[in-house]
């Protein structure tokens, strides 16, 4: 029945007070001009200095386009995010952040560059107003990495100002810092993506919510991303496959330890080899059985229900749907 696309503008929020009134003014300003019907889904992830009163405020204040998600407590940016898109109505869905570091005027562009037949649009910070060494450096070392080990090259995956086209969001759920790693799901789905330069600005309320901690939990969330994309589907080829060469390097050890023993006349039960060889086989014979688990877990996963990331309370003018939602 749509003739006409429409856009979702889907924004995780905790703790920004400050910057939401200033938020909801330039999303107006940039949207308004637009020909598409537009919505934008505010997520209030557990805030606790006021912003979820505020975003009442402005639900009543603009039933038409103001939509809103309340989770029962702080989930983390992830699980706001999918529980953005999920009660997206677009066939657009554009992801910002709430603390104005994005600029809402960059949306149109983003728009403009999805209509040139790319499914997703990805912001890149060109120009970072963050501290170099606590944000800016390590974001590069990151995004860097990523796009290495991932073969989707981007400069900024950590810049959440990004469009997709909707139905290169099905088909994957986002699970602890995943967020970031949104383009490398759409790619793998076949996805056209590029990246455009968009403005950033400092923060002028608030404080940042990440630490150089984040560092590791993208390494971490990295190799999860690698293992799904790689080997999701078929787990017995890196778990096997690890058993397989573990068994072989046994077989070498015992070979190498009957040839010493008939040429040189050394037991083998005297060396240190022999505790090697064995340990290595167990090992093997381990990694595959575990390989044969994770394939039933596998299937196991494509047949059960799936499962959300959050728990929401309420919800401000979001119309009623027949799917499923928490």
């Amino acid at each position: 029945m749509k003739t006409q696309k429409t856009l979702s503008v889907v924004i995780p929020v905790y703790n920004e007070v400050d910057n939401l009134p200033l938020l909801f003014d330039a999303l107006h300003a940039a949207l308004n001009p637009l020909p598409h019907p537009w919505e934008v889904i505010f997520v209030d992830d557990g805030s606790q200095d006021g912003s979820c009163e505020v975003l009442q405020r402005l639900a009543a204040q603009d039933a038409g386009h103001v939509r809103v998600v309340i989770l029962r407590r702080n989930f983390g940016q992830t699980a706001a995010i999918a529980a953005g898109i999920d009660y997206a109505q677009g066939d657009i869905l554009v992801l910002l952040d709430a603390d104005l570091q994005n600029d809402p005027a960059d949306i149109p562009l983003l728009l403009e560059k999805l209509d040139e037949g790319y499914d997703a649009v990805s912001g890149w910070r060109k120009e970072r107003k963050d501290a170099f060494l606590t944000r800016t450096l390590p974001s590069r070392i990151a995004n860097s990495l990523i796009s290495w080990v991932t073969g989707v090259h981007l400069h900024d995956y950590g810049c959440t100002l990004k469009a997709y086209r909707r139905e290169v969001l099905g088909g994957f759920r986002l699970y602890g810092e995943m967020h970031r790693f949104i383009p490398v799901y759409a790619y793998a789905a076949g996805a056209k993506i590029t990246e455009m330069p968009v403005r950033h600005h400092p923060r002028r309320y608030g404080k940042t919510k990440y630490g150089l901690e984040r560092t590791l939990k993208v390494i971490l969330d990295l190799l999860t991303v690698r293992f799904l994309l790689s080997y999701f589907h078929k787990p017995i080829y890196l778990f096997g496959g690890t058993g397989v060469g573990l068994m072989l390097i046994s077989a070498a050890t015992i070979l190498f330890l009957m040839i010493r023993r008939i040429a040189f006349g050394i037991s083998p039960f005297t060396s240190p080899f022999f505790q090697m060889s064995a340990m290595f086989f167990i090992l093997g014979f381990q990694s595959i059985l575990m390989g044969l688990i994770a394939e039933m877990l596998v299937r196991t996963y494509y047949e059960s229900q799936r499962k959300p990331t959050y728990r929401v309370r309420e919800t401000l003018n979001v119309p009623p749907s027949d799917d499923d939602r928490p």
